[in-house]
């Protein structure tokens, strides 16, 4: 159903949060279970021992599975880690083994490795198992306080302890996507600086997307309709920036048409999703196209995500009229 509307299917998984309410009951197979010695108890959290090499396997043995056996199109994460700071992480034991064992660094450098050592892995294993799905990550909008100048906040590289320039740098991710949960009023959180920040960190096939607060929109004074006609102009002009990333789907289910009417005006032209970074800059061969009578038909050895369907507006002159996925999910064939 994803793919006959031109959509890419993503599965989005947290890593390392095991229940967001530690009274609920959880039962086998559930990792809060099964690993227990590696579960945290953090507020009203259970968390899961990023620094458990356990841990990072149940989840790299989770991630393998569903690429195995699931069509999707994409794998994301969230802003997920280290849990957002309410006072010290109790990882005590997992850091004491590794410092037993001859690791040298300090606890703040180890917990980043931890989360490195993990989305590196992961890359690995998309490249392995399923090399046309897109891997992305979605961190929080802040990097560190002053990157960009003036920007405060939460120092997500010293508090959750996620590096996300240093995984689009390296390779480890097709894309970021940031989210940029404030309204462009906001100036100690300001949106268009911060989106230009981040677009600077896009390279050749590694991209950089907005994450958007949609489902805010409406619901205060800061975040009237011109608020997110705003944001969506801040986005299209900054450079490195592909387009935009929304949370969540709710405005779009029938309840909020003035919203929509803002998204439709702004994307008037359909669009593709950008190739798999590994794939960025290959040429592909035309296709086969086969005539019977007024219908068209295609086909191409290589995976396609999309056949791109142009109308002539004057003789040499075309404009991209629809985007059809190929194969069984096409809606209908293609006719002139």
């Amino acid at each position: 159903m994803a793919h006959a509307r031109g959509l890419e299917l993503h599965a989005w998984m947290n890593p390392y949060r095991a229940k967001a309410s530690a009274s609920s009951t959880a039962v086998a197979p559930h990792a809060a279970v099964t690993l227990s010695e590696h579960m945290i108890r953090y507020g009203d959290l259970l968390w899961m021992d990023p620094g458990a090499e356990a841990v990072q396997d149940h989840t790299l043995a989770v991630i393998r599975d569903v690429l195995t056996r699931y069509d999707v199109d994409g794998l994301h994460f969230d802003d997920y880690f280290y849990p957002y700071p309410d006072g010290p992480f109790p990882d005590d034991d997992s850091f004491d083994a590794y410092r037993s064992g001859g690791g040298t660094l300090d606890r703040g450098d180890w917990r980043r490795d931890n989360v490195n050592h993990l989305v590196e892995r992961i890359a690995e294993i998309v490249r392995e198992v399923a090399p046309t799905v897109r891997w992305g990550i979605s961190p929080f909008g802040i990097y560190r306080p002053g990157m960009p100048e003036g920007i405060t906040g939460l120092d997500q590289y010293a508090s959750i302890y996620a590096d996300p320039p240093l995984w689009i740098r390296n390779g480890w991710v097709d894309y970021l996507a940031p989210q940029l949960y404030w309204p462009s009023t906001q100036t100690r959180q300001a949106y268009e600086p911060l989106a230009q920040w981040w677009g600077a960190l896009a390279t050749e096939g590694r991209l950089i997307f907005i994450g958007n607060y949609l489902s805010k929109v409406g619901t205060e004074t800061a975040w009237d309709l011109d608020e997110l006609r705003t944001q969506l102009r801040m986005t299209r002009e900054a450079p490195g920036v592909e387009g935009n990333l929304y949370f969540h789907v709710a405005p779009l289910d029938g309840r909020a048409p003035e919203i929509a009417e803002v998204l439709q005006n702004h994307y008037v032209v359909p669009a593709a999703t950008p190739p798999i970074a590994d794939a960025w800059g290959e040429t592909l061969a035309p296709p086969a196209v086969r005539l019977d009578g007024a219908i068209a038909t295609l086909t191409h050895s290589a995976p396609l995500r999309y056949v791109g369907v142009y109308s002539a507006i004057e003789p040499g002159v075309f404009t991209l009229d629809r985007l059809v996925p190929p194969g069984p999910d096409a809606p209908a064939p293609l006719t002139p």
